[in-house]
């Protein structure tokens, strides 16, 4: 379906609209979509719901949609980390109709008067050609993927990685081999909790591919839910569900890379370290010796490594990073000021924006 100039113009005439509410859109969506379809919360994060980043998150994306209509190409990149999500979470075709029905009425409900027939019009068309843009995508996905539903795994092994952070091994419950996977990629992992409905938690895979086990390393978070029933309840011999591995943030091959990472960040830099070939530089910061992980290993993995503590040492500054200036990749992991920080550091230095990659904790907001 190819989209008309009238409704083109039509959305870009909204894009300020959008600027302002769109935020207050996403969340009268998601509020009336779980009102009238409560099994939808066995896939969405109610963490992430809770504390607003995925209402920011569908609002950001919205808008971007709206601003770049005349080449919707421009948003491929979020597409292709959406749709890794999506496929993650096992996000079917059938649920993009519920999704714009209740974006339509979001729309209408907040606009109220000024959401003309001609404007919903619009976003009726446009909510179609965006939803099967996502739609051929994920399919694409999960024909790639070694399995498309969540397959039972066992914990094999628990392992105290320091004071906040814990290691879960996993492997499949069918004793059959692992397919390989990128190095830095996740899995979801889906869990019965006892409550109402089933929690999902998107990890990285902390190891790199060995055709036996994935490893997931997990932070003790001060109120996660999840994170401390892991902790807490999950025993070695315990069956949990599992996803295929999925995600656009990975190693590519480069005869130099850097890898940047703060606290819990360092995970999909454990399997990149692990899976590299080529001169590895890894730097990373983290507020306390109580969130670092793998600190008696990572001597073993990478030869050039510089580990500081915040409470120690400054952060990662340009500083730091002048001696790291090069022609390969740089992977950075952390939480969003952490990775914006970098970013600007490392363009300072004369690093070309296409020799970054950044890894997004939950829904990508920035």
């Amino acid at each position: 379906m190819t989209l008309s100039r009238e409704t083109k113009d039509i959305i870009l005439a909204t894009v300020p609209v959008l600027e302002e509410h769109g935020v207050a859109i996403t969340t009268v969506f998601y509020k009336r979509m779980f009102e009238a379809h409560p099994e939808l919360l066995n896939i969405f994060n109610e963490a992430n719901q809770a504390q607003g980043r995925q209402q920011s998150a569908l609002a950001m994306m919205v808008y971007q949609a709206a601003k770049h209509i005349d080449n919707l190409e421009a948003v491929v990149p979020q597409v292709m980390l959406v749709a890794h999500k999506h496929r993650s979470l096992t996000v079917q075709p059938e649920h993009y109709p519920i999704v714009g029905k209740y974006l339509l009425l979001a729309i209408q409900e907040v606009l109220g008067d000024a959401a003309t027939p001609d404007i919903m019009r619009a976003w009726e068309e446009t909510y179609g050609v965006i939803a099967n843009i996502f739609i051929d995508v994920e399919r694409q996905l999960y024909e790639a993927s070694a399995w498309e539903d969540f397959k039972p795994f066992i914990v094999k092994k628990k392992e105290v990685e320091s004071e906040l952070v814990t290691s879960f091994y996993l492997e499949p419950k069918d004793g059959l081999p692992l397919p390989t996977y990128e190095a830095g990629q996740y899995i979801t992992v889906r869990l019965h909790t006892g409550d109402e409905y089933l929690a999902n938690r998107q990890y990285t895979i902390s190891c790199a591919p060995n055709g036996q086990t994935f490893r997931i390393s997990v932070k003790r978070e001060p109120n996660g839910r999840i994170s401390n029933y892991l902790h807490d309840h999950v025993q070695v011999g315990d069956e949990l569900e599992v996803t295929a591995p999925a995600g656009d943030f990975y190693l590519e091959k480069a005869e130099r890379i850097t890898l940047l990472s703060a606290g819990v960040g360092i995970t999909p830099m454990m399997a990149m370290a692990e899976a590299a070939r080529g001169q590895v530089d890894f730097i990373h910061t983290s507020k306390s010796k109580a969130v670092q992980p793998f600190i008696s290993i990572l001597p073993n993995i990478v030869e050039q490594g510089i580990y500081i503590y915040t409470d120690e040492s400054p952060r990662i500054d340009e500083r730091v990073l002048r001696d790291y200036v090069h022609n390969g990749t740089y992977y950075i992991c952390g939480p969003e000021g952490f990775m914006r920080d970098m970013k600007e550091a490392l363009l300072q230095q004369g690093v070309k924006e296409d020799q970054i990659r950044i890894e997004y904790f939950g829904p990508a907001i920035a």
